[in-house]
């Protein structure tokens, strides 16, 4: 609860007079393009996230950056670059998140463009597996302006922790975590606030009561329990957990899976947010995680006019007709998450 009355506060001391402007004007074009039927987009992104990097130091099985499956370019977004895609959308944009794919602390400019963004008053998290999380990359984090960060820890014990987190150690997930924590204190920072995520498989379920006591022990934030999205689901699937509630996945009468939830035609986030890939590819979602559906590159033209593209508006248009017949929707569920 303590983290969610901070996130409230912290994100309500972001807002100012455009921010709010623009963030009413997405959601009635929102509203109206659902009643319509047509792809009536009024306004700029409110959350974006950028990708620091596709580089990564483990190899998770479901995972493009862990299993090197990438078809996209791969590399490092540089400071320059995001520069521009600030000038062009911070006095709109409210939340950043550092994160889409790969390990954001392997950019050595990572931390410079936390603190770019916060000096825009803009709220930023990021996701990391915590073996760049040094006492001097702690120190620099909380410097930064960081608001929240989120800690992959998916294993309570080094056996079951590396048996989805491949050629991870957990002592340095816990040695990362202790160094942040005392950087806040030393620095008498409010930020950023940690939140262990573990993203519940089947091989690691049972140890969710023992993360839960380790993270009280530690000192953590807030524990969250991710869903894992697994791409070979229909026939079942290893990781799958048995623990419904943690699960995206339901199994059917013929013995078969499906996801839980239905698609409906409509999608509150083609409205309010985006992704842009290291090399300044504005994609629609996370899902896209080969940026199949590039609708722009901000090295190359105004995000704005990206934004309020042709192509941009004809992919708002199908996802309103028919959201079931395109790919990168097909294992969407927006990533549900379990607070504990």
């Amino acid at each position: 609860m303590l983290i969610n009355i901070h996130d409230s506060i912290s994100l309500a001391s972001k807002l100012t007079p455009k921010r709010i402007s623009n963030a009413w004007k997405v959601w009635r074009s929102y509203q109206r393009s659902v009643k319509l039927g047509e792809s009536l987009i009024s306004g700029l992104p409110i959350s974006m996230a950028i990708e620091p990097t596709t580089a990564c130091n483990l190899r998770c099985p479901e995972c493009p950056s862990g299993l090197r499956s990438f078809t996209r370019p791969t590399g490092k977004l540089d400071v320059s670059l995001f520069e521009k895609i600030m000038n062009d959308v911070s006095d709109h944009l409210l939340y950043l998140t550092f994160y889409f794919q790969g390990e954001p602390y392997l950019n050595p400019q990572f931390l410079d463009m936390v603190q770019i963004a916060s000096k825009h008053k803009i709220y930023t998290t990021t996701s990391t597996n915590t073996h760049f999380l040094d006492d001097a990359n702690a120190r620099k984090t909380v410097e930064s302006g960081l608001d929240r960060l989120i800690i992959s820890i998916d294993g309570a014990s080094q056996e079951t922790y590396e048996s989805y987190r491949k050629e991870g150690d957990l002592t340095k997930v816990l040695e990362g975590t202790k160094n942040i924590l005392k950087w806040r204190k030393a620095l008498r920072s409010k930020g950023p606030k940690v939140v262990w995520q573990f993203l519940v498989v089947r091989p690691n379920e049972h140890e969710i009561p023992k993360i839960k006591r380790l993270a009280k022990e530690y000192g953590v934030d807030k524990v969250a329990f991710k869903t894992a999205q697994i791409y070979d689901y229909e026939n079942g699937n290893d990781l799958i957990p048995t623990i419904e509630k943690y699960s995206r996945y339901k199994q059917t009468s013929d013995g078969n899976y499906q996801i839980k939830n239905k698609w409906e035609n409509k999608c509150w986030k083609m409205w309010q947010s985006c992704v842009i890939t290291w090399d300044g590819q504005v994609i629609p979602c996370c899902f896209d995680k080969d940026a199949s559906h590039s609708m722009g590159n901000v090295s190359e033209k105004k995000f704005q006019e990206i934004w309020h593209s042709q192509s941009y508006d004809q992919f708002r248009r199908s996802l309103l007709k028919s959201r079931s017949e395109i790919e990168i929707c097909k294992n969407c569920t927006e990533g549900l998450t379990v607070w504990a």
